[in-house]
C-alpha cells in the first residue's frame, strides 16, 4: 500500500534520479516535477526516463517568461551580485521553480514534496522556506539530510553504482562526477573535483561558454539597450536582438567569451 502521493522536484539528473527511485523503494507514490526555467535540456527524454524509474507521471511546468520579467528583470534593476561576483543566477531561479512545484504538488493531490539540494548548502533553505511560505502545512521530504539515504549513499560513486545497478541512465561518470544546474540567466557546476578550489576546470567542462584561454583575440563590440533600467535589446554590428534572444546568441556566437566564469 502506497505511503501517500509526493511531487519531486526532477531534473533528469543523476541525484534526482536516485531519490525518484528511492521514494518508490520506500514505498511512495511519485510525480515527477520538472521546470523549464530556459536550461538547454531534452525534455521529452527526462519524462521517459521518469516514466521508466517508475514516476506515476511527469509533469512539465514553463516559468521562462515569469522567471525573466518577475526576478531577473528586477535583480538586474538592483545591481543584484552576491560579494561583487556571482549573479545569483541559481537562488533567484528557485522560488520560482519552488512555486510551480507547489502548484502541482496541490493540483496532483500530493501530501508532501521533495528535492534533491544536499544537507550542507542555501539551496535546500530556498525551497523550503519557499514551500513552507506557500503551503506552511506541507511536508517536505529531503533525501540528504536522511540517514536513512546518505547513509546508503555516501557519494557520487554509490549513487553512480545504483544507477548502474538498476539501469538508470545519466551522464555523469566516475571520471567526471560534477553536476550542473543551467537556467535562463546562467549555468553553475558542483561536486567531484570542483568540490577543490585549486582546480582548474577541465576544457570539456565548458558549455555555455568557452574556456577564456580559448577565446578569440579580437573583441566584439556592442551595445545593450536598457529601458527602465531593464535591458530590451542587443546591438550588434549587423543586427538589433531582442534581449530574451541574447542567450541563444551569446551561446552560438563568438559572443561566447564575454560570459563570466561559472559560480
Amino acid at each position: 500500500m502506497s505511503k501517500g502521493k509526493v511531487c519531486l522536484a526532477y531534473s533528469g539528473g543523476l541525484d534526482t534520479s536516485i531519490i525518484l527511485a528511492w521514494l518508490l523503494e520506500q514505498g511512495y507514490e511519485v510525480i515527477a516535477f520538472m521546470a523549464n526555467i530556459g536550461q538547454e535540456e531534452d525534455f521529452e527524454a527526462a519524462e521517459k526516463k521518469a516514466l521508466a524509474i517508475g514516476a506515476t507521471k511527469y509533469v512539465l511546468v514553463d516559468v521562462r517568461k515569469e522567471f525573466v520579467e518577475d526576478v531577473l528583470y528586477p535583480a538586474i534593476q538592483v545591481n543584484g551580485i552576491y560579494e561583487n561576483v556571482y549573479l545569483l543566477g541559481t537562488s533567484l531561479a528557485r522560488p520560482v521553480i519552488s512555486k510551480a512545484q507547489i502548484e502541482v504538488a496541490e493540483k496532483e493531490g500530493c501530501f508532501a514534496v521533495s528535492h534533491g539540494c544536499t544537507g550542507k548548502g542555501n539551496d535546500q533553505v530556498r525551497f523550503e522556506l519557499s514551500f513552507y511560505a506557500l503551503k506552511p502545512d506541507v511536508k517536505v521530504i529531503a533525501p540528504w539530510r536522511d540517514p536513512t539515504f546518505f547513509e546508503r549513499f555516501a557519494g557520487r560513486k554509490d549513487l553512480l553504482d545504483y544507477a548502474a545497478q538498476k539501469g538508470i541512465p545519466v551522464t555523469q561518470t566516475k571520471a567526471k562526477p560534477w553536476s550542473t544546474d543551467e537556467n535562463m540567466a546562467h549555468i553553475s557546476f558542483e561536486a567531484g573535483i570542483l568540490e577543490d578550489p585549486d582546480t582548474t576546470p577541465p576544457k570539456d567542462m565548458w558549455k555555455l561558454t568557452v574556456d577564456p584561454a580559448d577565446a578569440p583575440d579580437t573583441p566584439e563590440d556592442f551595445s545593450v539597450v536598457f529601458e527602465k533600467g531593464k535591458p530590451s535589446k542587443l546591438i550588434t554590428a549587423d543586427k538589433k536582438i531582442h534581449w530574451y534572444q541574447v542567450k541563444r546568441l551569446l551561446r552560438n556566437s563568438r559572443f561566447d567569451h564575454l560570459e563570466k566564469y561559472p559560480h
